[in-house]
């Protein structure tokens, strides 16, 4: 094992590096920022590095595993009882994606925010165009090249264009930035991230593989670490998508409605589960995006055949070299029943005594990383965003 802490400035420049630590804690989630932590002593050489805007980068065996802002810079602690001076300091930090994460989408991002359109219908559209294409501009114009000057990340591009999604579209008004990335990835299942590159932060986006033939975990194999499996009826078998004008302003034609129905076909093992979804802004389903709505509500409400499975690095398969986030993968039960599901999580825990422990959260689950509490507070602030920015 060799892991190197280097803490950079804004421009990615080093200004020195944190040897002292003794424990360090790192998740990296798919399509959402990474979460982590570390632990050191408080040595003023140290405490001088741990200042607001600056970053955090992690080497792992001469490879950036993860690169990113420090969201908490200095949590400080000293205990006489312990007699543990200087005291010690723990580091939360992220990656770049939670830079893209701390942006709205312009209705109209070649505008500042004092000059938009005060007219409350304007959105930002961009319609029939490849999905890899709508995220990578959504990006580009409200935090990366393409974006205002005061709104641009420092270092920051577009990474290499893979060539992935099918045609989709998408309107958006004040929206958090990663939730219309989300939104136009999910259909396709397409993931995105921040990566860095020598001096210069990429952002991109791919189609995570199928690997359920090889990248396989069981108690035979010794990589299996806990698993749960959940059967569950659906939530929604019918997506009832309502779109229109909205009845508070102004309309021509005035105040109409339109109505899209999208269904699983779940319904024929379970039984008709109907909800309701407001799309109230779009006035018709002409671009797809009523039936992209209803596809993505269908995501969190098929069936709930939920999986939360807990896998261990081997010689064999290991995370980040076999498989990465958002793969599909095989998890064999101990009942002799084979699930398939996502990488959601890939985790790495280390001390200087012990080593480093590589695990991964395979499923999506209320019992691992996404709970039915977070997806409803989710939604709900997604609701009250529109209703806000209207």
């Amino acid at each position: 094992m060799t892991i190197q802490l280097l803490v950079t400035d804004r421009q990615l420049a080093v200004l020195g590096v944190l040897d002292g630590w003794t424990k360090l804690g790192v998740d990296l989630n798919f399509n959402a920022p990474a979460s982590g932590s570390v632990t050191l002593p408080a040595q003023p050489q140290y405490m001088e590095l741990l200042q607001p805007g600056h970053r955090l980068m992690v080497i792992r065996d001469g490879a950036v595993w993860c690169a990113g802002p420090l969201e908490q810079p200095q949590d400080y602690a000293w205990d006489l009882d312990q007699n543990a001076a200087p005291g010690s300091c723990t580091v939360a930090f992220s990656d770049d994606l939670a830079r893209v994460a701390g942006y709205l989408t312009y209705p109209e991002p070649a505008k500042a925010f004092t000059a938009q359109t005060t007219t409350s219908n304007v959105v930002r559209q961009i319609s029939s165009t490849n999905a890899e294409m709508i995220i990578r501009q959504l990006v580009n114009e409200n935090c990366g090249p393409g974006a205002l000057a005061a709104r641009r990340i420092e270092q920051f591009v577009l990474d290499d264009v893979a060539g992935v999604g099918g045609i989709r579209s998408i309107s958006t008004r004040f929206e958090p930035l990663l939730d219309a990335c989300r939104t136009v990835a999910a259909t396709d299942g397409l993931g995105f991230r921040t990566r860095q590159v020598g001096s210069q932060i990429k952002f991109g986006v791919y189609a995570p593989a199928d690997l359920t033939a090889t990248a396989r975990f069981s108690t035979g194999l010794g990589n299996l670490r806990s698993v749960a499996f959940t059967m569950a009826a659906p939530l929604a078998t019918s997506e009832l998508v309502q779109g229109g004008n909205d009845p508070s302003e102004t309309a021509t034609p005035p105040n109409t409605r339109v109505y899209v129905e999208v269904a699983s076909g779940a319904a024929a093992d379970w039984y008709r589960v109907e909800k309701l979804v407001d799309k109230t802004g779009t006035v018709d389903d002409s671009k797809g995006e009523l039936t992209q709505a209803g596809q993505l509500a269908l995501g969190d409400d098929n069936p709930q055949a939920s999986l939360s499975t807990v896998t261990v690095d081997t010689e064999d398969l290991r995370a980040g070299r076999d498989f990465g986030l958002g793969d599909r993968v095989t998890v064999v039960l101990p009942t002799g029943l084979e699930v398939t599901d996502i990488v959601q999580t890939i985790s790495l825990t280390a001390t200087p005594d012990d080593g480093e422990l590589v695990t991964s959260v395979i499923g999506n689950s209320d019992k691992t990383t996404t709970s039915a509490t977070v997806r409803t507070v989710r939604d709900l602030a997604r609701r009250l965003g529109r209703l806000e920015a209207r």
